[in-house]
């Protein structure tokens, strides 16, 4: 759990009968990050503070500016601590001889502010996405009780929201159920952003362009707490996660594009039980 993410604020609260005395209260932290490459601003997104470096990395990565960990130079905050705003701008610095290309970002995306609710919404086509972004090769195969159990790690890593109960949380399994990432942020997306960056930090997933390492543990399941959107399907796709499991619904433009990119996509996961909408091939039957 990191601190920054919880203050504190008065709240009265009414029971029912009576407006009880002003006490304070956990509230979750929502502040803009805005994100540099080379100088050049590339979007504000609201978000909870912390872990910036792997929130920018996975956002990059998902507009395909990034293909890999081996573009990065370096990934600092502007100022100086202390200073008035010091934390909210991270820059970011290509690797010698790198070219991180912020041009991928389309000008209606550029330097706009995506918020914590649902990022930038609606401002790519499904055939936007499949141009940049192979289908998913088959498999793996995995028991239904393992997407099933999948939302229920979020409760091991939600620290922030069992104070505050304000905000999300995103992880990703392998295929053996292991736990690689995970991360808290008042926006799904932002969670989202945080867990994928954290892979391509450590080298674990790198973009279609890159070149390949052998790995040891893939990411099999991303599981979110709240609805899935067109925006979480891009990310793990782009991230090259097959199966993406949802605490709440899906929207039509989510099930188009799990179904085009060859993704498993489950829906209202929890007490066991989940409505699976695409890829059912890699649900064990037995």
């Amino acid at each position: 759990m990191d601190a920054r993410g919880v203050t504190r604020r008065f709240v009265q609260r009414w029971n029912g009968a009576t407006l009880l005395p002003a006490q304070e209260d956990d509230i979750a932290v929502e502040e803009p990050l805005e994100i540099r490459v080379s100088g050049d601003s590339v979007a504000t997104t609201m978000r909870t503070p912390g872990h910036d470096r792997e929130l920018a990395t996975g956002f990059l990565f998902a507009e395909g500016i990034l293909q890999s960990v081996d573009d990065l130079g370096g990934l600092a905050h502007c100022g100086r601590p202390g200073e008035e705003g010091f934390g909210n701008v991270i820059e970011v610095t290509p690797a010698p001889g790198a070219f991180i290309d912020v041009e991928r970002v389309s000008t209606a995306r550029r330097g706009t502010l995506t918020t914590s609710a649902c990022g930038v919404c609606g401002r790519r086509s499904v055939d936007d996405l499949l141009a940049v972004c192979p289908p998913l090769p088959p498999g793996p195969v995995l028991h239904p009780d393992a997407v099933a159990r999948a939302t229920e790690r979020l409760r091991d890593v939600q620290r922030n929201f069992a104070r505050t109960g304000g905000v999300h949380a995103a992880a990703v399994l392998d295929a053996d159920g292991h736990l690689l990432a995970a991360h808290e942020d008042v926006g799904r997306h932002n969670a989202v952003d945080k867990v994928v960056g954290t892979l391509v930090l450590a080298g674990t997933v790198r973009g279609p362009r890159a070149p390949r390492r052998p790995l040891t543990r893939q990411p099999a399941v991303l599981a979110v707490s709240g609805r899935v959107s067109f925006e979480i399907i891009q990310k793990a796709a782009m991230a090259r996660i097959p199966i993406v499991a949802g605490v709440s619904a899906a929207s039509s433009l989510a099930v188009d594009l799990a179904l085009r990119s060859g993704m498993t996509l489950a829906a209202f996961v929890r007490n066991e039980r989940f409505n699976v909408y695409t890829g059912f091939e890699r649900l064990l039957r037995e």
